[in-house]
This record gives structure tokens, sequence and C-alpha cells, in this order.
């Protein structure tokens, strides 16, 4: 799905109105309607509602929807700030308008000078339509009051759109206790990108979007850097198997991974691997590791490095599709060293994760040394130890940009929607995924799904946003089984299989 900025959600509308011969009033009653009847499939119209209204299109929204509440049995109390007599946009004017004429009995209180804040509480519904995407500076004075109010009454707030006070792509200049706090946000036609960053997840709460049929001809037309994967995209990115093939038509992988006391993270790296199909796995570990490897992983070979207990020298001597390095392995100063080799003697693109990170925060002129697209696949507290402190994931997104072009290299930001940033500005947001994947190990098991799949032949980057689309819906898989809780990474392990098969069958096991 293509997420798009605010600039180009206006030119699809405008393409709407034109191709269509419409008005924008059209548009408006759309909105309006949906946003009522997504209301009245989730609340009573026996709860108290009020409805706050702004003087723009986002006013206009929340006047149409009061409508059609009230034709849903709901009795809204309706706030429209027409701050001076004069403030209201041509669209949210004809709203009142046709408001007051179609449902004469309504409680519509106009706000020109002072406003006598209602007493709200937690049985109260609120209806956001104060502000949307055409806001361009952060709230203040009255506004900034009425929000925080809202925010501390306990009133389930439904936001039309977006809530007020928030940015649709960036908000770096918003404070979040001045923006309204929504239980529920329906975003018109598109979400917006500020929707997948964690620092707005308390602003937004859950989101759904309403489709208002904007032209499917503009949305195709539309270029954008913003992309949120869905598993339709990754079925037709996934190769189906012939009837006759063996392991040598499917790669061979190798990782490099453990040391003493962290084998377990290259059983489950390896496990990740195996599961995303690939033909042939060696894994590269300290001698201490190779009891445990060949016992919990009798699929995979091995190959040892001279040392007992940690990695000192990545010997590659046999050809391989596609090479991994990082998980478990420390960051011992030899092991460092064995790192930045590997790099210098490395032709393809590495998948780079976990210590191999750590290793390149130690001694930085690395970064320098990486094969071009290469994939790096840092959390946060990775990213911040290479790339600086950072206080956001928006911060840290923006940085990423940056690094990825200068580097030309291919940057995934693990988390709840991890964000695949290519050189070229691309950004490829995943959508599958469970808060039960929090749990160590995990981001092991996507190292090695994404390693697996580049030695299936499949590009980097397409490998990587395959990999974490896959790695979420086995996170899912294993949380049916497991519960939220309960799931540890060797679960998602095991569901690695099962979710590949889902997705390209399109089939939920779920």
């Amino acid at each position: 799905m293509k997420l798009f900025t605010n600039d180009d959600i206006r030119a699809i509308e405008q393409h709407t109105l034109q191709s269509e011969a419409i008005t924008s009033m059209s548009l408006v009653e759309r909105t309006g309607e949906a946003v009522a009847a997504e209301i009245a499939a989730r609340f009573r119209p026996t709860r108290r509602t009020v409805v706050f209204a702004g003087p723009g299109n986002n006013g206009a929204d929340a006047l149409v929807t009061a409508y059609y509440l009230i034709q849903r049995g709901f009795n809204p109390v309706v706030y429209l700030f027409n701050i001076g007599g004069n403030a209201l946009r041509n669209d949210c004017k004809r709203c009142r308008d046709l408001l007051l004429s179609k449902a004469p009995g309504v409680e519509l209180n106009q706000i020109v000078k002072t406003f006598d804040t209602p007493d709200l509480g937690p049985s109260d519904l609120v209806v956001d339509g104060l502000f949307g995407s055409g806001l361009r500076e952060p709230l203040s004075g009255g506004f900034m009051s009425l929000v925080r109010y809202i925010n501390e009454s306990g009133a389930r707030v439904v936001s039309i759109d977006m809530p007020s006070g928030m940015f649709a792509e960036w908000n770096r200049q918003g404070q979040e206790r001045n923006m309204v706090h929504a239980h529920l946000t329906l975003a018109v036609q598109f979400p917006r990108i500020a929707f997948f960053f964690a620092d707005n997840a308390d602003v937004v709460g859950t989101w759904k979007v309403l489709d208002i049929g904007l032209s499917h001809d503009a949305i195709e037309k539309t270029k954008t850097n913003f992309h949120l994967i869905e598993e339709a995209e990754i079925r037709s990115l996934l190769h189906r198997r012939k009837p006759f093939c063996s392991k040598a038509d499917f790669g061979s992988a190798l990782l490099v991974a453990g040391r003493y006391g962290m084998v377990g993270a290259s059983v489950l790296a390896a496990g990740g691997a195996l599961r995303s199909g690939v033909g042939k796995l060696t894994v590269f570990g300290p001698q201490c590791a190779f009891p445990i490897v060949q016992t919990a992983v009798p699929d995979a070979l091995f190959e040892s490095d001279d040392d007992k207990l940690r990695i000192t020298d990545i010997r590659v001597d046999h050809e391989y599709k596609a090479i991994g390095v990082g998980p478990g392995i420390g960051t011992a100063e030899v092991t460092v060293g064995a790192v930045e080799a590997l790099f210098q003697r490395s032709r393809k693109p590495l998948l780079i994760d976990a210590d191999a990170l750590n290793c390149i925060a130690r001694r930085p002129s690395m970064l320098d040394k990486i094969p071009l697209l290469s994939v790096i696949t840092p959390h946060a507290a990775e990213f911040d130890r290479i790339f600086g402190e950072h206080t956001t994931e928006e911060s840290r997104l923006l940085k990423a940009l940056e690094v990825s072009r200068y580097y030309n290299i291919l940057i995934l930001l693990k988390g709840h929607y991890a964000k695949l940033v290519r050189p070229d500005g691309k950004v490829y947001i995943n959508s599958s995924g469970t808060p039960a994947m929090a749990t160590a190990g995990s981001g092991d098991v996507l190292s090695g799904i994404i390693t697996g799949l580049m030695a299936q032949g499949y590009k980097p980057e397409v490998s990587a946003i395959m990999a974490a689309f896959i790695h979420g819906k086995a996170g899912e898989l294993a949380a049916a089984d497991n519960g939220v809780f309960g799931t540890q990474a060797s679960d998602i392990v095991r569901a690695v299989g099962p979710a590949i098969e889902s997705i390209m069958t399109g089939e939920s096991n779920m």
C-alpha cells in the first residue's frame, strides 16, 4: 500500500473532484457518513456524545458526522469554533447551515468569543474534529487548553482523520500533551506516515482507514517514497517451488554466530535460515559451539574457529550465496578485527546484525568498509551506538535515510512497524507482528531468515522486507499457540515454515 504526504493526498482529492465532476462537499459527505457508521458500530446511542468541530475541513467532517449520528439515534452536543464570527471555511459554513436546517433540534453551540468547557468524564464519547491534516503550527492558547482538558477528562475519544494537534508526517515541533489522545483514529482513505512511529502511539490509539472512494487512477499515478508492506505483496514476491528441484536450487548460506555463553543465538539464527528454505547452511563459530549446534540443528554444517571460546578469524573456505554475521559473537577486540577483515574481503552484500553492529560501534571506521547494499538490522539501541543518540523513532528514521544514502547500505530499523530504508530514499514499512515477539533471540531468528532468503537469490532489499513480514507472521502464529506472554524465539522459528505457507496460500492458520 502506498503511503502519501499531505500534499500528495490533496492532489489526489483534486483529481477525484475533477474526474468525477463533483464538489468538495461530496467528499465531506462521504467522510461524515463513514465516520458516523463506524462510531455507531462501536458505541451505543445512549452514550453522551460531544462533537468538537474546528473552522476548517476537519470541522466540516465533524458537522456531517453529527448529522449522521442523529440519524442513527445519537443525540450529540456540538461545539463549533467560529472565533470572531467569520472564521469558518466555506465547506464548514455550508455544513453548519445544513445541520441546522436538516436537524433543527440539534444542540449546536457556536463559539465566537468565550468558551465554557463542558463537563467531560469517562462515560462520555468525544468526536474530535478540531484540526486535521491542514494544521501548520502546533496548537496554542485556548485550543491547546481544550486539548489538554479532553485528554485529562478520561472520555473516549474518536478522532476524524487524525488527532487534533498532530502533524501527518513529522512531529518534531509538537508536544504530545498538546495533541488529542485518541482511543480510535478514523483515517480518511489512507493511514498517515506519523501513525507508524512509536512516538505517536499514545496519540493515535487504534486506527482504521475509511475508504471514501478517491480516484484509483490518481492513487496509482502518484509516486511516493513510503510504502506499507502487506501480505498480498509478499505473496507476489515468493517463488513457488517446482516439482523437480533440489537443495542446489536454493542456495548456500554461511552464518557467523556465537561465542561461549551465547551459542543459543547461533541455534536460533540457524533455525530461521533453515526454516526460510535455504538449500544448505553452514554455521561458523568457536569450537565450544560445535556440539551444541550439531545437536540442536543437525540440518546445518559447522565450521570451527581456531579459538575455543570466541571468533578470532572468519575463514570463508567455500563459495556462499549469502553470509550473515553478528548474532551472539561478542565484541572482543580480536572479534572486532575478524569482522572488519570479513568486510574487507567480501564482494557481495552481507547481512550484518547484533554484535557485528556493536563491533562497528567500537570501531566506526568499519562503516566505510561495509560492502555496498549490505543489510544492517539495528534495534534502537544498536542504531544509536553507531550513529549517535536519538530521543525519538522519527529522528532515528530521518538519520537512517541520511546514512543509508551516504554509505549505500540498506537499514532495517527493527521494532513494531519495522522500516527498511533504501539509499534512494524509499522506506518500506512492515505491517505484520505482535508484542509477543519482544523476547530474547527474536532478532537472531530474523537475521537467519534474511540470510536464508538472500542465499535463495532474492535481492538484499527484497530479502529484508520479505523476512520482516515472514518473521512478524511467524510471531503471530507462535503467539496464537503460546500466548503473548509465553512466546519464545524458538516458537517463532518453528512457525516460520507455516507462516510462509500461510502467506503463499492466502489462508491464515491462526
